[in-house]
């Protein structure tokens, strides 16, 4: 090997080496701080490592961990189903048929999908203060709902770009109607752009904390993000090792779903980066 080419592999091997630890190491730092009795141990130099941090969070009824992440999975399980069925459906209308505005649908979604959301949570707190939504599911779902589906319906797009208009065609020359192309045809052809995105959603939504906080008043509502920064409050101190123990729980759930569906996700954002 030439000189270049040694010091050309030292930096990208010092580069990913970088990475690794920046990426990692906070995940690590955390489930050491969960597994310590004491959050100060490098202070003191005293450290007896036990799951207690662990069965407090899952036992204590004042934490209601369980309450926070029941209601995190299924607010995100239902908003991504939902998303997932209306963008796929809206994405298929975008891409395969010719109307008027058709170019302008996707754009306006998108440019709506800008606002920060610190910018329409107060008006949404009074609207759904007069609908008496405050702390309930659907309080969350269907803002949720609203902010996820741009990315979901550009994901199904560019996927569905791909498929040739000549399937459509000759299925509907065969007598299929449009909702048949699309769950007999379409839907199948698509599954990995379209699992992508229903990932993505449910990610965004278990994650989400401003509407989870802003909306909801208690555990019966509370999703595990706002949970979680609850925590000191119940304490008058901060409880170091059951938030790390709680936030690698709340990992858990996301690490297992990222690594056993990354392909599809992989696939699913880079569909349409390549034509051919």
């Amino acid at each position: 090997m030439t000189r270049e080419e040694i010091i050309k592999s030292c930096l990208i091997f010092a580069t990913g080496l970088f990475l690794m630890a920046f990426t990692l190491g906070p995940f690590i730092w955390m489930i050491w701080i969960s597994l310590a009795d004491r959050a100060d141990f490098l202070v003191t130099g005293q450290v007896e490592y036990s799951l207690s941090n662990y069965r407090q969070v899952l036992t204590a009824h004042s934490l209601h961990f369980l309450d926070y992440l029941s209601n995190s999975l299924w607010i995100s399980t239902i908003t991504a189903i939902i998303v997932t069925l209306f963008s796929s459906m809206a994405a298929y209308a975008v891409s395969r048929m010719r109307f008027p505005g058709r170019s302008v649908v996707p754009l306006l979604i998108l440019a709506m999908s800008m606002f920060p959301q610190i910018s329409i949570v107060g008006y949404l707190f009074e609207m759904f203060s007069k609908a008496g939504l405050i702390n309930s599911h659907m309080a969350l779902i269907l803002p949720y709902i609203a902010w996820t589906i741009p990315i979901a319906l550009w994901i199904n797009m560019s996927y569905f770009t791909q498929i040739p208009l000549d399937l459509d065609k000759a299925a509907l020359v065969d007598g299929a109607g449009r909702m048949k192309v699309l769950y007999k045809i379409i839907f199948p052809l698509a599954l990995p752009g379209i699992f992508s995105s229903a990932l993505l959603v449910f990610i965004a939504c278990f994650n989400e904390f401003l509407f989870a906080i802003m909306l909801t008043i208690d555990y019966t509502a509370q999703t595990l993000p706002v949970g979680i920064a609850l925590f000191q409050g119940l304490h008058g101190e901060i409880p170091w090792g059951n938030l790390m123990a709680a936030s690698a729980i709340a990992s858990v759930p996301l690490v297992i779903l990222t690594l056993i569906f990354q392909r599809y996700i992989v696939a699913g954002l880079m569909g349409g980066a390549v034509k051919g």
